[in-house]
């Protein structure tokens, strides 16, 4: 689907109207700038997860702090041949790239971001500008370039989706999260995640102590359950993803 955007100044009466006249379904939002709006089309919606027709699982882990426990996550999911794909911040690629580089030797490396700000706080301009800084740290230090990109907080706005969409990148959000950022105790974890697995799933995970701790548990008992681990490369590529809840 193409991505138009128009400035204008007109009533927003008859600009719905005149968006109906040229079969513009359906319009994402409206921006204010220098008192014209900006209205963005419906660039494509966030993904939460692929496709129920197989039993796979993605886990992914956004990365922008956790990195004294990232080593020995690396080497438990390695020693388990565990697929997994890593959204790395910028500025934290930039801090610990020998550590970025280990992950994508053997891991998908997706984009978090550059500087971890609120994305639906800014603009299209603003998102894109951060998107194109971490994507070119990132493919610098780990020679990977990515393709998908995990928005800070999980802000999924109209100003983050088109910038996405400019930038050649899909929104990757989650259809399982344990929180794991509070560090509540890793039955709990392992608990929230298993019991809520289901085909295409994409699981939400950090760097954290209990998670390292529940991640043993969560692999057994999910292949125990017939699942397999893939990117998000590998579970799109399975079947058209599937966006919105």
């Amino acid at each position: 689907m193409p991505y138009l955007v128009l400035r204008l100044r007109w009533p927003l009466r008859f600009l719905a109207l005149l968006l109906l006249a040229l079969g513009i379904p359906s319009v994402t939002g409206y921006l204010m700038s220098g008192g014209e709006k900006t209205v963005l089309t419906a660039a494509p919606g966030p993904v939460y997860q692929g496709s129920a027709a197989k039993r796979l699982i993605a886990l992914t882990f956004n990365v922008y702090w956790g990195e004294e426990y990232l080593p020995a996550i690396l080497k438990l999911l390695r020693g388990k041949k565990v697929k997994a794909t890593f959204f790395l911040g910028g500025q934290w690629v930039e801090k610990f790239p020998e550590l970025a580089q280990d992950i994508a030797r053997d891991f998908e490396v997706g984009s978090h971001g550059y500087a971890h700000r609120e994305p639906n706080h800014l603009s299209v301009a603003d998102n894109l500008a951060e998107i194109r800084r971490a994507e070119a740290i990132i493919e610098s230090v780990t020679k990977k370039r990515p393709r998908f990109f995990a928005p800070p907080y999980g802000d999924c706005g109209p100003t983050v989706l088109e910038a996405a969409a400019q930038a050649g990148y899909r929104v990757i959000l989650w259809s399982i999260d344990p929180v794991d950022w509070r560090n509540p105790p890793a039955a709990a974890i392992s608990s929230k995640v298993v019991s809520r697995a289901h085909n295409g799933a994409i699981v939400l995970l950090h760097p954290t102590a209990p998670t390292l701790e529940a991640l043993p548990t969560i692999i057994e008992e999910l292949r125990g359950r017939g699942f397999e681990f893939v990117t998000i490369s590998e579970l799109l590529s399975e079947a058209e993803a599937q966006p919105g809840r």
